[in-house]
């Protein structure tokens, strides 16, 4: 009985970059938070420490600089296809490049009603993100690309239910038809690898999009259970965006308690509420075209910020 190093991989996680495009008096701001992770025959490295083949994840750090300068970032998405796409037609022993980006996000500084141009506030805490994973296969190189939210927290006052549910020995809960209902959603939909390759998607336009859509459908929907919300928030993103064949969903819920005012002769019909942050319920879901092309390894995280 022995030992094998059964997967490995190895990067540069959280390289921190400003891009300030200067090319007229008003000025555009991305903010991007990137890590690279390499994916190879780097076995040497682990088991003997030959570092022949191993491209320094200093240099990672690097390049991830140097492209947003030289090919500039119109999209987090473009962007990470452009600098996994170089680590694996580009260095000879990487077979595989995982990208994954969070974008922070500022708004423009308003002075006396106008617009500044070279001035933002950040905004949040909601995080745009985006993973990209190139691969070398026999067939060639493929491409997988998943966007991203994080750290969306979305609250609504009323339309929202929770009763029938199971009870044993130990249920305190109370059934309800009335509740707030909030979350931190984090949301990540993976694309048509086909799409992705042909390049038509408009990642600047997807994005948005797919956001109303989750936002739509959370306040409009008389929601019987947090599992229900998510489902029609995932389906009417596939059913409206042919590009996006599968969502992941995770929202934990941010319960908000009625006070209890009895004792003071108060009445609370919903009014205040006490917020409690943890523990708290974690609901999940995935939701796939059925024709939906295989994933490969684009799930397989990294530093999984994205």
């Amino acid at each position: 009985m022995g030992n094998i190093l059964s997967d490995h991989q190895y990067g540069k996680a959280e390289t921190h970059l400003v891009r300030i495009v200067r090319d007229t008096a008003r000025h555009e701001i991305r903010d991007l938070n990137v890590t690279t992770a390499l994916r190879g025959d780097f076995e040497a490295a682990y088991l003997a420490g030959d570092q022949s083949a191993v491209l320094p994840t200093d240099t990672q750090k690097n390049t991830a600089y140097a492209f947003a300068k030289t090919y500039g970032i119109s999209s987090p998405e473009a962007y990470g296809l452009t600098l996994a796409s170089h680590f694996v037609e580009d260095v000879a022993p990487v077979s595989g490049a995982r990208v994954e980006i969070e974008e922070f996000t500022w708004a423009r500084a308003t002075v006396d009603g106008v617009e500044h141009d070279h001035t933002w506030t950040r905004t949040g805490p909601t995080i745009r993100t985006a993973a990209i994973t190139v691969e070398q296969t026999p067939a060639g190189i493929t491409q997988q690309v998943i966007g991203g939210i994080k750290d969306f927290v979305i609250l609504k006052s009323t339309g929202s239910e929770f009763a029938g549910f199971l009870t044993d020995e130990y249920t305190t809960l109370q059934e309800t038809h009335d509740r707030v209902m909030a979350t931190s959603l984090v949301a990540k939909w993976r694309f048509d690898p086909a799409a992705v390759a042909a390049g038509t998607i408009d990642w600047e336009a997807v994005y948005p999009a797919v956001i109303d859509i989750l936002v739509r459908e959370f306040a409009t929907l008389q929601s019987l259970a947090l599992q229900q919300t998510l489902w029609h928030m995932g389906t009417a993103v596939l059913d409206a965006i042919p590009a996006i064949v599968e969502i992941r969903m995770a929202a934990p819920n941010k319960h908000h308690f009625v006070v209890d005012f009895s004792s003071f002769g108060l009445e609370n019909d919903n009014e205040v509420f006490h917020a409690d942050d943890r523990p708290y319920g974690l609901i999940e879901a995935t939701i796939a075209r059925d024709d939906a092309p295989d994933a490969g390894s684009a799930w397989r995280v990294s530093a999984g910020l994205a």
